[in-house]
């Protein structure tokens, strides 16, 4: 037996467990949201935390991590156990196709393993469901648990994206309007002055006295070099 497991959030930059393969690609009509609560990791239950689940959403697509995990049952099985432990908020497990970039209309893999949520307060008791951006970013920047703080997860999420040249502009408009609570003034990376026209640039940059439009951080970052 064999099985592969697609992460989209903490599991891309942080998988936790012995994996013999990895691969870099999306699934198609789902997003990634903010959506679900985190009570024993980085939230607690008086002050959840906010962490990454799945809204289906017809021609959206989801970039992360495919890990696939070979070896023999024993292995398999403790791979199986550690990230049912750690999704614990996750009160389902759906089996996806997974592509790659070398191919968007055949899917590189087929019956991948992803944790997701049930979009249901009454039943599924993790479930905040969507809210304001300001008032998502009120709650991720100062929210913290026994594993450290909940806007950590956020820009650690941004970065991990970032890494793999497929940052998500919800996420980003996130991380940014988390800074801005925080009073952390967002800087344009010395990068993005290159970016050519199929890259894809940041959503927002945010100051604590004046939004800019991208096309004028980046000047204003030139303007300074």
């Amino acid at each position: 037996m064999v099985f592969w497991i697609f992460g989209y959030g903490s599991l891309v930059w942080n998988p936790g467990f012995e994996y013999d393969e990895k691969l870099i690609g999306y699934i198609k009509d789902y997003r990634r949201v903010f959506d679900l609560a985190c009570i024993d990791h980085r939230g607690t239950p008086e002050k959840p935390a906010r962490t990454c689940t799945l809204d289906e959403s017809k021609g959206a697509i989801c970039w992360g991590a495919a890990y696939c995990v070979r070896g023999g049952p024993e292995k398999e099985k403790e791979a199986m156990e550690y990230l049912e432990r750690r999704e614990c908020e996750y009160d389902s497990k759906t089996l996806v196709d997974f592509f790659t970039e070398e191919d968007c209309l055949h899917p590189a893999l087929t019956g991948v393993i992803v944790f997701t949520s049930s979009p249901d307060k009454v039943n599924n008791k993790y479930y905040l469901g969507p809210a304001p951006l300001e008032e998502m970013a009120s709650q991720i920047a100062t929210a913290s648990g026994p594993c450290g703080n909940n806007q950590d997860y956020i820009f650690k999420m941004e970065k991990a994206l970032h890494d793999i040249s497929h940052e998500d502009d919800y996420i980003t408009e996130l991380a940014n309007e988390v800074r801005k609570v925080l009073g952390i003034t967002v800087s344009v990376p010395m990068e993005k002055k290159l970016l050519s026209p199929s890259q894809t640039p940041l959503k927002s940059h945010i100051s604590p006295v004046k939004i800019l439009p991208l096309s004028e951080a980046i000047a204003a970052v030139a303007a300074d070099s």
